[in-house]
């Protein structure tokens, strides 16, 4: 019989390609953060490789319940450090099906004002 220990350092990554990612997203009360994880069937190096995926916001606060369909779109990955291996954390915004961004989603405006020509022109002190 395997000891505890046995499992949670055993070695799967020999046996798929396949990979883990788990979405994260600020949820409702801008305090908080939400997850949700995907199988994939290889691993990944950037963002734009990653599918774009929805959830019911009606149950994070972020929506009405007639209207509750929130896309994650994918901004940065980082290895997982908790399933280790290939698998990944997936950095998320949030916007409407619309493609705007929701209120929770701080980081569409920030990224607006640094992709300005007038900001991308200053150099960092």
């Amino acid at each position: 019989m395997a000891s505890l220990n046995d499992l949670v350092n055993l070695n799967l990554s020999d046996t798929t390609e396949k990979i883990i990612a788990e979405y994260i997203w600020v949820g409702g009360s801008g305090m908080d953060l939400r997850s949700k994880a995907r199988a994939l069937p290889k691993p990944v190096t950037k963002p734009s490789e990653l599918p774009k995926w929805n959830y019911d916001a009606s149950s994070t606060n972020q929506a009405p319940d007639d209207d509750s369909e929130v896309i994650l779109y994918p901004q940065a990955i980082f290895k997982d450090p908790f399933r280790k291996g290939n698998n990944i954390l997936v950095m998320c915004d949030t916007y409407t099906p619309a493609g705007e961004p929701i209120p929770t989603n701080k980081r569409a405006v920030a990224a607006k004002i640094f992709s300005h020509p007038d900001v991308e022109a200053e150099v960092p002190w």
